[in-house]
């Protein structure tokens, strides 16, 4: 038998086969062992290297005009409505960012927007991101806006300004008469009251009616939006209502909000939620820059962006569906800046887009975004006309506020699409003058007359209407109705008699609009061209390029003015006096755009005008 090695074998089963190791091989392993587990242990202990992780930052704050606006050069900065729906929808799909807190900042809007800006919101949860809404003062808007967000957070010396609703409409027939000045106001439709503040002292009995259903469709869509978002009774929702203003105390023991804290404790919260890594804030996350670029080269291309010259561009021959804005108050001619804020909503500026649109065999639909209180009968009818000429899908998505003109020039869509708070309908006529000749004669002035024809005087300024004239004007009018209705019926396939009773000048709500058939569906802006996309045989995943008329004004006349008399006022001269406003309080700067609905009347004789405006406090 041989001698065995010094190193003794060992016979080791392992898994029904038979293992030699060596003895001082085995030493070495376990060597090995213990020095790979002191690695291991030296590894655990080293701190780990933490991830960065990026929220974004927001300031929900301005009117958010709708449609294309000029570049922010030299005057204020005016973010459009779908710039900031497009940044709120950029970071729900941004993968670098982990969340969202928003600086809800006093918006002035209308309950359309306020539904938009919501939604848009409710895409950023919905790609399991959290939101964290920041109130300094909280407005009724303000707070509805924050509700759609998964935590409100007040400092502790912030008020919940959550008081209800309220709508006060100003007459000027006192002040009227010891002017001297004659209101002469017809109409047609019992509740088309326009005029009313011109020609009564208080509402009209179907006035006040109108409101009072109006408000109470706010109010009740105000209390549900807040229980279901803050999981509330809503009676709890209507006490603290009733218990308004609340402080940031009492908003936090009522439900309202989540935590009293002040914005570095909030961030604190953030980091909290985020302590698997270090958080990075993106402050104005979206927003545009202006490349200032002082090359001769950037300095021709900064000339040319004022002169409102773009670089040269292919056509693209991708299908397109075209956006078309239809903002402010209706009026002939050029679309125009208002001097107390918003626009006007020229025909000529309209039926242009529309007719690009037309010629454009690459568009494949058209929806027409509307956010207009109507005016000028002749360009609402101009406007409808060319959109009837349409030969592709055309949807309608309304806005704040789509009535009387604004709705007449949606009546010929296939598909009409509203926000649950949009003021629509108002189907009537409203027209007259208001004759300064009493004015004239308390100062001094006094007039001398030679006319031909027996309404020669109907639009003179310095005397009321003659019995003839006002006959010969309410046929006007009540042709102008007619035509109103008859075109109403068959965009909305109604008969007359159906539609007529829906008219009168009444309005509604986008949600009650929806009741009695004069909409078809309510949504968004985004809804709207998701359906027309569908009806245009598009698959909802297909890359459809959106072409959006009309452009926004030439930067040089938004610095300088217009390069006509009849352009209105540059953006300039606006963006300073909106400065001057803001420091007014809201109410002072209502009257003061009360003046413009008198300049119109001026302008235009004939009006498809809604009769009042609402803003959400």
């Amino acid at each position: 038998m041989r001698r065995m090695p010094v190193a003794v074998l060992l016979l080791i089963v392992a898994a029904g086969f038979p293992l030699l190791v060596r003895a001082d091989d085995k030493e070495t392993s376990e060597k090995a062992a213990d020095a790979g587990k002191n690695a291991a242990a030296i590894e655990a202990e080293k701190p780990k290297r933490k991830i960065t992780v990026t929220w974004a930052h927001l300031d929900v704050k301005g009117s958010y005009p709708e449609g294309d606006q000029p570049p922010p050069l030299f005057s204020e900065n005016v973010e459009s409505l779908s710039t900031m729906i497009s940044r709120l929808d950029k970071a729900a799909k941004d993968r670098k960012v982990r969340g969202v807190i928003l600086r809800v900042n006093g918006p002035t809007i209308g309950r359309a927007k306020l539904n938009e800006l919501r939604q848009a919101i409710g895409r950023i949860r919905a790609a399991d991101k959290k939101v964290f809404a920041w109130l300094e003062a909280g407005s009724s808007a303000e707070y509805q806006i924050a509700t759609a967000c998964d935590q409100i957070y007040m400092p502790e010396s912030a008020t919940l300004m959550l008081t209800g609703l309220r709508a006060e409409v100003t007459f000027y027939k006192n002040l009227f008469d010891k002017a001297g000045i004659q209101a002469e106001m017809l109409r047609v439709g019992e509740y088309k009251s326009a005029a009313e503040p011109f020609t009564r002292t208080e509402m009209s009995p179907e006035f006040r009616k109108e409101m009072e259903e109006i408000l109470d469709d706010y109010y009740g869509q105000m209390i549900a939006t807040i229980a279901k978002s803050r999981k509330l009774d809503p009676k709890a929702v209507e006490a603290a209502i009733d218990s308004g203003p609340l402080t940031a105390a009492e908003a936090l023991k009522r439900g309202l909000i989540d935590k009293v804290a002040y914005q570095d404790q909030l961030m604190a919260t953030v980091e909290a939620e985020n302590s698997d890594a270090t958080v990075k804030l993106a402050k104005r996350y979206g927003k545009k820059k202006l490349n200032l670029d002082f090359s001769p080269f950037g300095m021709m291309q900064t000339m040319n962006l004022l002169m409102g010259i773009q670089p040269k561009r292919r056509s693209s021959s991708r299908p397109k569906v075209a956006v078309l804005y239809a903002t402010g108050s209706i009026t002939s001619g050029r679309s125009k800046q208002s001097m107390f804020g918003g626009q006007t909503l020229g025909s000529d500026t309209l039926i242009k887009a529309i007719r690009n649109v037309r010629d454009d065999k690459t568009v494949k639909a058209v929806v027409l975004r509307i956010d207009s209180p109507g005016g000028s009968a002749l360009a609402s009818d101009l406007m409808w006309r060319e959109l009837e000429l349409l030969e592709v899908p055309f949807y309608v998505s309304m806005g704040d506020t789509a009535a009387s003109g604004g709705y007449y020039i949606a009546m010929g869509a296939d598909r009409i699409f509203a926000e649950p708070g949009t003021l629509t309908g108002s189907i009537g006529v409203v027209g007259g003058k208001l004759a300064i000749g009493g004015l004239f004669e308390k100062v001094g002035i006094t007039t001398s007359v030679i006319s031909r024809g027996k309404n020669a005087g109907v639009f003179s300024t310095t005397s009321g209407f003659s019995e003839s004239e006002r006959k010969a004007m309410q046929h006007l009018l009540n042709t102008v109705y007619e035509q109103f209705t008859s075109k109403a019926a068959q965009g909305r396939g109604m008969e007359l008699d159906q539609l007529k009773k829906l008219a009168a000048g009444r309005v509604y709500t986008g949600q009650q609009a929806l009741k009695v058939g004069l909409v078809d569906e309510l949504g968004t802006l985004a809804d709207t061209i998701a359906a027309v996309k569908a009806k245009a045989g598009f698959e909802p995943d297909d890359r459809v390029e959106l072409k959006v008329l009309p452009k926004a004004p030439n930067p040089l006349e938004a610095l300088f003015g217009p390069m006509d008399s009849d352009a209105g006022v540059s953006a300039t001269q606006t963006a300073q006096l909106r400065r001057v406003l803001r420091e007014l309080a809201p109410e002072v700067t209502q009257q003061l755009q009360a003046w413009e609905l008198m300049r119109l009347f001026g302008r235009q004789r004939v009006l498809t005008l809604m009769p009042f405006q609402f803003r959400v406090n």
